[in-house]
């Protein structure tokens, strides 16, 4: 049984540990506010990429872009890319289990598969596994707060190595935020692209006004051409601070689940404290009281 200095000592620590849980989940949550407004700033660009995509796919009935053709390929057979997003370190909960979890479950059964990682904890994970595909060695960064130049830099080598046929598929797992306090695992398709990826949006046709006809100079193929690698690095760059916000979530709930914690131990460490204090408190005055009574019958008190 712990002594009432063990004791002491016991809640002096836990006491710092939660100063510095609470510390980090206050970290956390201005980190996730100010990568959430980052995204929100960015959102009008790539959504009016989006939406002029789709107004060329609406218009050319008959696409035949490399973009948008993947190449067949036998079972079993086709080159996969993944570009992963992860966390560096831990203390975020399950962020980084749930992210590996859905890319093994999604992995060419050949380990014809490439890795591309933005985060040390994916990386170093399948790096151990090298059986589940390589790992590109120019393409795996720190997942330090979104920037905009490197998620240039990974879409300018995906869009590269896909036209070069070096991969037939490229997807992008990440975390998403569903909501202020949710977030779940996703993986997209960057390429080859699709029809249905790119609903219309236009509005319903009231007038003769209205239903006008779009030219593209020099060509619709050649303005996909100049769209579709920016709209991919729209994508990886809007993941990246999705991802950056859902990290930092993940984080503060289990920095406030560790503060919560810490609270609960220091109340049973204080009443059990203060139980042996008492004891040792009432112990004391029966040995006094034992020793008075023993001095005064001595003196011939009784």
């Amino acid at each position: 049984m712990e002594s009432m200095k063990e004791l002491r000592s016991r809640m002096i620590s836990v006491r710092k540990t939660m100063k510095i849980t609470n510390a980090m989940y206050l970290l956390a949550s201005s980190k996730m506010k100010k990568a959430r407004k980052r995204l929100l700033a960015s959102e009008p660009y790539f959504n009016r990429l989006q939406d002029t995509i789709a107004d060329i796919l609406v218009h050319t009935h008959s696409v035949n872009n490399r973009y948008f053709t993947g190449k067949d390929t036998a079972a079993g057979e086709t080159k996969r890319g993944y570009v992963v997003i992860t966390s560096d370190k831990g203390l975020a909960g399950a962020y980084n289990h749930n992210v590996i979890r859905l890319t093994e479950s999604h992995l060419n059964d050949s380990g014809n598969n490439t890795f591309f990682f933005i985060g040390y904890s994916g990386h170093n994970y399948f790096a151990k596994k090298p059986e589940l595909g390589k790992i590109s060695g120019e393409h795996s960064y720190a997942a330090t707060e979104p920037a905009l130049y490197r998620a240039r830099s990974i879409a300018e080598d995906l869009v590269k190595e896909f036209c070069g046929g070096e991969l037939d598929e490229i997807y992008l797992i990440y975390t998403k935020m569903r909501s202020a306090l949710t977030a779940d695992t996703e993986i997209i398709k960057l390429l080859p692209l699709a029809r249905d990826m790119f609903p219309d949006r236009r509005p319903v046709i009231t007038s003769q006004a209205d239903n006008y006809e779009e030219h593209y100079y020099p060509s619709p193929d050649a303005v996909l051409d100049m769209l579709v690698p920016n709209y991919v690095k729209g994508l990886i760059y809007g993941a990246m601070t999705e991802a950056y916000a859902g990290e930092q979530n993940a984080r503060m709930i289990a920095m406030d689940n560790a503060t919560k914690n810490a609270k609960q131990l220091i109340d049973r460490l204080s009443v059990q404290y203060n139980r042996m204090r008492q004891a040792a408190i009432t112990t004391e005055l029966s040995e006094v009281a034992g020793a008075a009574k023993t001095q005064y019958s001595q003196q011939g008190g009784y």
